[in-house]
């Protein structure tokens, strides 16, 4: 059952001194596949058994704690829902990201990433430093969102704002008061809410343009359209989701092509395998270490433990990722591989949405990065990171270099 050993591991894994390289932590978590904790919990650590529970219907997503600090104002967004609910809220959100309905949405996104990312490079100081976190892999992702959203330029300040007092909410931070901090989370989701609800009040006339009017305006599809409050609280989550993982998924990549000088050449050189590599990134370095609260419904069989009905389950998808039963090599970044199916975007009902458009953005960053920053080198390597286990990436990226290439 992995006794005493098992609970200290993850306590070790999520403490701050492991953020740089959980990964040895993991290998030996994975010894016990299915880990009881200290407190009644369980982690699962194994690529086998992960992807079995996310496609469990017997674990829930629903989080008490969370709805008693919103105080009811806001109902739980997809994340936090199960099937009926979760499926009906979830495919009207679809129809505006992505097939059937809106096919194209993202492929014709790539001319205006590829702009917004140039002109971020441009604005790098000539054959200086840079932190590739506050001067790239951050305003980028926000950027794109806000567009996306049908949000006016002028505001995107406003926005990164939010973004920053969200990310802090789900951050623990040693010896603060965690109510505390689920509080001031619920207060910012409230705040942007507002905001977002005088956004569609504003273009309720038909004159507003982005995501947010589409789905408001949405009167023809079944079981639709979605209630004010659950648009709204639709369009925080693509904020804090469609923003955090993506300046992660771009900053890891810019960390682990930097470590490897011959990857960021052949990247350089090839750009055609950026899909590939993407892939391969979401395995190595994923943006999302772990779904830290799923909740059994029903006594669940996994391995040779049983996880009794109450428990919490704790689901390691970046340990999964680095499991040698199902990768061989799982060390080693090789975007070769021939059978990346990763567990960087979760997988199941609730596999991430947002992953064709995070994809895209993370191809085009890095591309873009590595055609243009001459004599590229790492000033500070392991970088500090976020305080956060399960959204790990570096807080701060400082790199040299020669000059920037046109």
């Amino acid at each position: 059952m992995g006794g005493m050993n098992g609970e200290t591991l993850m306590r070790r894994i999520l403490d701050h001194g492991s953020r740089a390289d959980p990964y040895p932590l993991y290998a030996e978590l994975r010894g016990t596949p299915v880990c009881r904790q200290e407190d009644g919990s369980y982690a699962v650590s194994t690529y086998h058994e992960v992807l079995a529970l996310l496609h469990d219907p017997r674990l829930t997503s629903t989080n008490a704690e969370q709805e008693a600090a919103d105080g009811g104002k806001l109902p739980p967004s997809i994340l936090g829902m199960d099937p009926p609910e979760h499926d009906r809220v979830r495919s009207l959100l679809m129809r505006q990201f992505g097939p059937p309905h809106t096919p194209s949405l993202v492929k014709d996104m790539r001319g205006d990433l590829e702009t917004t990312v140039n002109k971020l490079i441009d604005a790098f100081p000539e054959g200086g430093e840079a932190d590739l976190v506050d001067a790239f892999a951050y305003p980028f992702p926000v950027t794109v969102i806000c567009r996306l959203l049908g949000v006016p330029p002028e505001d995107e300040p406003r926005f990164r704002g939010w973004a920053d007092k969200l990310v802090a909410s789900i951050d623990p931070r040693p010896g603060e008061d965690p109510a505390v901090r689920l509080r001031q989370g619920a207060e910012t989701r409230q705040e942007l809410a507002l905001y977002l609800n005088d956004l569609v009040e504003k273009g309720a006339g038909g004159s507003g343009d982005g995501m947010l009017f589409r789905l408001a305006g949405d009167h023809d599809a079944e079981g639709g359209p979605l209630s004010r409050l659950e648009l709204l609280v639709a369009s925080v989550l693509l904020l804090i989701a469609g923003h955090e993982t993506t300046v992660n998924l771009i900053t890891n990549g810019a960390l682990t092509l930097l470590r490897r000088p011959e990857q960021w050449e052949r990247l350089r050189r090839e750009p055609e395998i950026a899909p590939r590599l993407i892939e391969e990134l979401l395995r190595f370095e994923p943006p999302v270490q772990m779904i830290p609260r799923r909740g059994a419904l029903a006594d669940i069989e996994i391995g040779d433990v049983t996880i009794p009905a109450g428990s919490t389950v704790a689901l390691v998808l970046a340990s999964g990722n680095r499991d040698p039963k199902r990768f061989a090599d799982p060390d080693t970044f090789d975007p070769d591989r021939p059978d990346i199916e990763h567990l960087g975007f979760g997988s199941g009902i609730h596999v991430c949405f947002g992953a064709p458009l995070a994809r895209l953005e993370a191809q085009v960053a890095l591309t873009e990065l590595v055609r243009r920053l001459d004599g590229p080198r790492l000033l500070q390597d392991p970088p500090p990171y976020r305080s956060s286990a399960v959204l790990r990436g570096p807080r701060h990226l400082p790199v040299g270099f020669d000059r920037v290439l046109v």
